[in-house]
């Protein structure tokens, strides 16, 4: 049986540390805590857990951070978490059957990370991270902001699931954009994958023209990997909508089949699209497209909405608007399968009855 160290940094996370620790301590064989500053009850809460807590000085540099936190490993195998991230009994179930039947040559395990829920707590965003890690390997964190372990080596792809479940949804933090604002004032080139992110920072902010300013450049660069590429098309033709350069939209958004096949959450955008210039028939296509697609093994981002209910609830929407009732309720069937507490599916549920009473 292999062995888990598990690292953490951590900040004034009084309010769920404890959660967080209480869904995988049945799991690891250490906890190692890293403390940029704490000034509330973290380091105290943290305690019951371990005693293994160091105090490591905020740098503006979350790799610094991280690769001190796991340089106080010394188990077999280290794994990350962020204090506000849930292991699901699931999961706990699932890692500890891995540890069991790991091969010790494994040297990079992923797993799916689940960062986005609807407001019923169905899972609307997932994709995968190198999450445990062989420490004899000295693999060391990247980036100061959106910080990654470049993977290599025998690497593993599970379908365990962490989940990201912050307490409060307060505004976007400043914090990422700043450390990349910095980076820029000291004259250092962001690289591809920091265009890439530096990019979503500021379309989460609605800073649109800064933020198409770094996609494009992203783009042109050709050399992002493919599933960012794809990411930036999508969100590229949102900036566009917003910022009303229309003529760019649909360019952009076919551009990503260029990289490969195509994907729900693009077909889905061509079908607003045409939804939005009331080209139902044209829009239905899209859409249909959308909900016949086989969703890729992909690590990259996947809307999972898009993958099932929003094409097919779209579907419904433009068979209304075509008066194809029939096909409608059809489409609007296959949405409730996906999410069958959807307003939006009992609001078109009763909508079409009223019709049929109507017809009768």
């Amino acid at each position: 049986m292999v062995t888990i160290s598990l690292c953490m940094i951590v900040k004034n996370e009084e309010e769920v540390l404890a959660r967080c620790l209480d869904s995988i301590k049945d799991a690891v064989d250490e906890i190692i805590i890293v403390d940029t500053g704490s000034t509330d009850r973290t380091k105290a809460i943290a305690r019951k857990y371990t005693e293994k807590i160091y105090d490591f000085e905020w740098i503006n540099d979350f790799s610094a951070a991280r690769n001190e936190a796991f340089s106080k490993a010394t188990k077999a195998y280290q794994l990350w978490l962020d204090a506000d991230d849930i292991v699901p009994p699931a999961s706990v179930k699932q890692l500890q059957a891995l540890k069991m039947i790991l091969n010790p040559s494994v040297d990079v395990v992923t797993m799916k990370y689940v960062t986005h829920f609807d407001d019923n707590g169905n899972p609307i965003l997932k994709f995968a991270r190198e999450r445990l890690l062989k420490r004899e390997n000295n693999f060391k964190w990247v980036d100061p902001v959106h910080e990654y372990i470049p993977m290599a080596g025998n690497i593993q792809n599970t379908e365990i699931e962490i989940h990201h479940k912050k307490i409060k949804q307060d505004e976007p933090s400043y914090r990422n954009l700043n450390i990349y604002n910095e980076l820029i004032k000291k004259g250092m080139p962001l690289t591809p994958r920091q265009q890439y992110y530096f990019g979503r920072e500021l379309k989460d902010h609605g800073q649109w023209i800064k933020a198409a300013y770094y996609f494009e450049k992203f783009l042109d660069g050709e050399k992002g990997w493919v599933e960012d590429n794809i990411s930036t098309c999508l969100s590229l033709a949102i900036c566009y909508n917003i910022m009303g350069d229309k003529d760019k939209v649909l360019p952009i958004l076919m551009r990503s089949f260029s990289y490969d096949t195509p994907r729900a959450e693009i077909c889905s955008e061509i079908g607003y699209y045409y939804k939005h210039q009331q080209n139902y028939a044209q829009a239905l296509k899209w859409f249909q497209l959308a909900t016949g697609l086989e969703r890729p093994d992909t690590n990259g981002f996947i809307l999972l909405d898009y993958w099932g209910y929003i094409p097919n609830i779209e579907c419904c929407v433009c068979c209304c608007h075509l008066k194809a009732f029939a096909l409608a309720k059809e489409y609007n069937e296959r949405a409730a399968a996906f999410k069958p507490d959807s307003v939006a599916v009992k609001t078109n549920r009763e909508y079409l009855k009223s019709l049929e009473t109507i017809v009768a």
